[in-house]
């Protein structure tokens, strides 16, 4: 791994004291050591735990833990630990008598945190790479000069790149606040060349609060500060990114059914919303019916979600259409009040059956987590499955809607009625499947809905007008800029939120989007031929 030349400058000053702690490793913890750590004023504890800790050995970690758990007993000049009615010497190990008169060991609050920093930085020195990650981490906060040299030891024998560039962190993040000027210096060059957010927070902690008083110090501060945001922009400006996308992809996911009830079937669909939340119900019994009866497969009920969500939503799309729906193809407005009324019985069934408030819904372990890309920019794996998945759902409706013969009946219908009808074509079936299918698509949404937020009966209301906005800026029927409108505006409405916040950036893009119609009222791809005309 190649060191950035500050950071090799500043471990070669401190070579020595490397050496020095490598040369007291041979040591073992002293009966004498064992008992200045148990007992005695906390003061003085925590200077024989330090310095026990900077030359540990196996008999450290045992007496440490037996002072976290309350099994150390102080026996005149020894400490004893005692487990399951036996009693050992902390010291030599050794099993002994357990004498009368034995004495317990207080530690109050401030004695357990230093206790629990000397068992991480232990840690340093375990065979594991993630325990080792761990002390680091740990070591972080409870960061000081006097653990100086067991990081210096730790620095020594790692061998891991990745947990080396850390170390020579932690070990400047000691000695920024060293008594010595040029320790300072050199420990901030050195966090200079971090991306951590903790090592921002750091150094402007030291700047801010008064901690430094030398310009030249505080001067190099400054500069730290400034790198360290810098390489923490880009994290911060990819999140966004990622989440737009993510953002996106749901828009024209749940807008994706819209745009074929509304764009080619000219309904106007309030109960859209509902119909995606049929679909987050249909995975939310799924995963109980997995759980209750196929617990060793619960990690696959997400599979077995996505044909039940569909076929849920399409079956209730089916029903409205032959229903209510096909009376009133042509009367734009009243399909609207028909379907908002059909929304609210919808809403209040589920109430009825499933009670009021939110469902719990349990990600597989396999979507749980997320990759870390940079130290500020972790990417979870339920928003990357949806974003593949949106763009899944969409290839199998393009698919469907130009390469299947359903597909040519369907844009037959939708651009001629009367015509299709001539050549055979039962127009009223297609309404329904292709009303089902629009409906399907919602159960779909719903289904990868339920994966990053919560169930409830009103999930489908905080989606219906960003679907219709989403399907009239790409314009009427089109999926390609569904698409391309979904993707879109869910980018800029991330970026909007971290100017101007939630509320505001959606008043800026209904904004846009108004003045967008006015300019272009077809949206981003008109229709072209005759069918733009009908």
């Amino acid at each position: 791994m190649k060191l950035h030349a500050t950071t090799l400058k500043f471990l070669a000053a401190n070579t020595l004291a490397v050496v020095c702690a490598l040369a007291g490793g041979a040591h073992a913890l002293t009966p004498e050591a064992a008992k200045a750590i148990a007992a005695g004023d906390n003061d003085d504890r925590i200077k024989a735990l330090s310095a026990a800790v900077a030359v540990p050995d196996d008999a450290l970690g045992k007496l440490i833990d037996a002072l976290l758990d309350d099994s150390a007993k102080i026996a005149g000049d020894k400490v004893l630990i005692v487990a399951d009615g036996k009693a050992t010497d902390a010291a030599t190990g050794a099993e002994t008598a357990l004498p009368e008169g034995v004495e317990d060991v207080v530690n109050n609050n401030r004695m357990r945190r230093e206790l629990e920093a000397a068992k991480a930085a232990l840690g340093l020195f375990s065979d594991s790479v993630r325990v080792r990650n761990n002390a680091i981490a740990e070591l972080k906060d409870s960061a000081d000069e006097s653990k100086l040299p067991l990081v210096n030891r730790a620095l020594a024998k790692e061998t891991e790149p990745s947990l080396k560039a850390k170390l020579e962190q932690l070990r400047a993040a000691m000695l920024i606040a060293s008594g010595d000027k040029q320790k300072r210096i050199d420990a901030v060059n050195a966090l200079a060349s971090s991306s951590q957010p903790s090592v921002r927070s750091l150094l402007q902690e030291r700047l801010n609060a008064g901690g430094e008083t030398d310009p030249e110090v505080r001067a190099a501060l400054t500069t730290a500060i400034k790198n360290v945001e810098s390489r923490l922009a880009w994290g911060e400006r990819l999140g966004v990114v990622f989440t737009g996308l993510s953002l996106g992809s749901i828009l024209f996911l749940v807008a994706l059914g819209l745009a074929i009830t509304y764009g080619l079937m000219g309904v106007i669909n309030m109960a859209h919303g509902e119909l995606l939340m049929i679909g987050a119900y249909a995975t939310y019994l799924t995963q109980n019916l997995f759980r209750q009866h196929l617990p060793g497969a619960f990690d696959y009920y997400i599979i077995a979600a996505i044909p039940v969500s569909f076929l849920a939503a399409a079956l209730v799309g089916a029903v409205l259409e032959r229903t209510v729906i096909r009376w009133l193809y042509g009367r734009p407005l009243e399909t609207l009040l028909a379907t908002w009324g059909i929304s609210l019985v919808l809403i209040q069934l589920v109430r009825t059956i499933f009670g009021a408030q939110n469902v719990p819904v349990e990600n597989p372990s396999w979507l749980s987590g997320g990759i870390e890309v940079m130290s500020n920019l972790t990417l979870p794996y339920n928003r990357i499955a949806i974003l593949f998945f949106a763009f899944f759902v969409l290839a199998g409706v393009w698919l469907l809607i130009s390469k299947t013969r359903l597909g040519l009946f369907v844009r037959g219908v939708t651009q001629n009625r009367s015509m299709a009808a001539c050549m055979g074509v039962n127009t009223a079936r297609i309404d329904t499947y292709a009303f089902a299918l629009g409906a399907g698509i919602a159960g779909l949404a719903g289904c990868a809905l339920s994966q990053v937020g919560n169930v409830g009966p009103d999930l489908g209301q905080g989606y219906i007008v960003d679907s219709f906005m989403v399907v009239v800026l790409g314009g009427v029927g089109q999926l390609a800029g569904t698409v391309y409108a979904g993707l879109g505006l869910g980018v800029l409405n991330k970026f909007l939120e971290g100017w101007t916040g939630a509320v505001l950036a959606k008043i800026i893009v209904l904004v846009f989007i108004v003045v967008f119609i006015q300019r272009r009222p077809q949206g981003i791809f008109a229709l072209k031929g005759r069918s733009a005309e009908a």
